[in-house]
């Protein structure tokens, strides 16, 4: 009885590895149809045009930021945050509380 589960697991793992074969033959086919069948993406924004408009779009959010954040929320005048002396006055303050 015994021998006859350790065939029946001998076949059923024989089994096994033919149909796992079977399946790796079959992807191995159906991948170099894909290949064949690839069409080749022509971008209407080629990527190094999307990465300068990304700094350029970064650069502007940065601006608009600090405008509406010192100007509106600080009370201030939104284009003195272009100005160097605005900078080194907030510099100060930080760096004077330490």
């Amino acid at each position: 009885m015994a021998n006859q589960i350790s065939q029946e697991k001998v076949q059923s793992k024989q089994e096994w590895k033919k149909k796992k074969h079977e399946n790796k033959i079959k992807k191995q086919s159906s991948s170099k149809e894909k290949q064949s069948n690839k069409r080749v993406r022509i971008r209407l924004i080629p990527i190094w045009l999307r990465l300068i408009l990304l700094i350029i779009f970064v650069a502007a959010s940065l601006a608009g930021g600090l405008m509406i954040g010192y100007g509106v929320m600080g009370d201030g005048n939104p284009k003195d945050v272009f100005k160097k002396k605005t900078w080194t006055h907030i510099i100060d303050v930080v760096v004077e509380d330490k």
